[in-house]
């Protein structure tokens, strides 16, 4: 496999939707040594979009970029120089050694700082609220719907979380799909599936999870999953278009578009006596 340019090390923390469509612009812009970090068991709704299904499968793909697990070095190698993208557990990469970053892009979207550091890396930067920009990275990208959605911050944070889901075909929060009690979630339904206002969708333990509108389930959390009280798991599109099941949404490609613009100021910025 031959470089390309500008080929840095990028390492994502996080592998659900809006860190997989990072991963896929970063690639797709020929950036291919992406390896990307998640939990055990991770807890993505839009999993057909989202690169930690490979955790499960050992390999997955959106929009035909392909990713696979590694536990080691060798394995990380391995993808890169079959040009595709390594997942990796944290912990497992906590154990490695002497594979410095060149850039660090936290994607978890925890609404909080979780051991992210702005010396990790030459260029590090986070998504969404919970970070200090210019303290705890170099850079922050704002993924908050509306005006700022995108924005690169380089001084301050990213607006608070609103804990508001953003506006599809004028539903907000009924499309959203949450745990009503604590326990494991059970469902014979799909990603894709068609479903009508008061269907049931699924349980988690006794209790029932009501569809609030028709539409097709975008988003689905995987099976078996143990579920805290209120916790998203699974997202009804009232478009009803199974199609944008596989593909990246409007938000996550403006905020990956951000991510790649960040990379290019920091990449192509002026040096002294230039």
């Amino acid at each position: 496999m031959s470089s390309a340019p500008l080929s840095p090390f990028i390492l994502i923390r996080g592998a659900g939707e809006m860190a997989s469509a990072v991963a896929w612009r970063l690639y797709m812009s020929n950036m291919r040594r992406i390896l990307m970090l998640e939990l055990p068991n991770p807890m993505a709704v839009r999993r057909r979009v989202s690169f930690c299904t490979a955790l499960e499968e050992r390999s997955c793909a959106v929009e035909g970029v392909e990713a696979v697990t590694a536990i080691g070095a060798d394995d990380i190698q391995a993808a890169w120089s079959a040009e595709k993208i390594a997942v990796v557990l944290t912990e497992d990469w906590e154990r490695m050694e002497d594979m410095p970053p060149d850039i660090v892009i936290d994607a978890i979207l925890a609404k909080r700082n979780i051991a992210t550091k702005i010396d990790q890396a030459p260029l590090v930067m986070a998504l969404g609220p919970g970070f200090d920009a210019g303290g705890d990275c170099h850079m922050v990208i704002e993924t908050n719907r509306g005006h700022d959605l995108g924005r690169i911050i380089t001084a301050g944070q990213a607006a608070p979380n609103t804990g508001n889901p953003g506006n599809i075909a004028g539903f907000t929060g009924e499309r959203v799909l949450r745990a009503p009690a604590e326990g494991m979630f059970k469902s014979g339904h799909q990603i894709g599936d068609m479903v009508a206002k008061g269907d049931t969708v699924g349980q988690v333990g006794d209790a029932p999870v009501i569809a609030g509108l028709d539409g097709v389930l975008r988003g689905l959390i995987r099976d078996g999953s143990e579920m805290p009280a209120g916790r998203k798991l699974g997202d009804i599109d009232p478009r009803g278009d199974a199609a944008y099941c596989d593909t990246i949404s409007d938000k996550a490609r403006a905020i990956a578009g951000s991510v790649l613009e960040a990379i290019l100021r920091h990449h192509n910025a002026p040096t002294a006596g230039s």
